[in-house]
């Protein structure tokens, strides 16, 4: 039996990597071997990267929310304790949202969590 070259499947094998390292400097945008490990490390970061999204974003509700409170004489702790025992199940996002949009909103809001305390 002959021998059979792959040449059209390692063709596109080789032309799907480069193209996912498409703009890498040096060797890892030119060389196949290098190309190959730089597609998997972008891949490793990518993931890390969409985790470490969502650790950025809760801070900065917490940070917002912090000075929210701040301005209507409670700290942050405080306040989420408050929420807790005053059965305000509104995340962290949301709370931020709305102590951005709609004062009034949470100076409401602000107004239950210190009865509650």
């Amino acid at each position: 039996m002959p021998r059979v070259s792959k040449g059209a499947a390692s063709r596109q094998s080789k032309k799907r990597i480069f193209k996912r390292v498409k703009g890498h400097a040096n060797a890892p945008g030119r060389t196949y071997r290098l190309a190959k490990e730089a597609a998997l490390r972008a891949d490793i970061n990518a993931r890390i990267g969409r985790k470490l999204k969502k650790r950025q974003f809760r801070s900065m509700w917490i940070v917002r929310l912090n000075a929210a409170c701040k301005e209507r004489g409670l700290r942050y702790s405080e306040f989420i304790n408050g929420c807790k025992k005053a059965g305000i199940e509104l995340n962290r996002k949301m709370l931020s949202e709305i102590a951005i949009a709609d004062a009034a909103g949470f100076d409401a809001i602000t107004e239950k969590v210190k009865a509650a305390l």
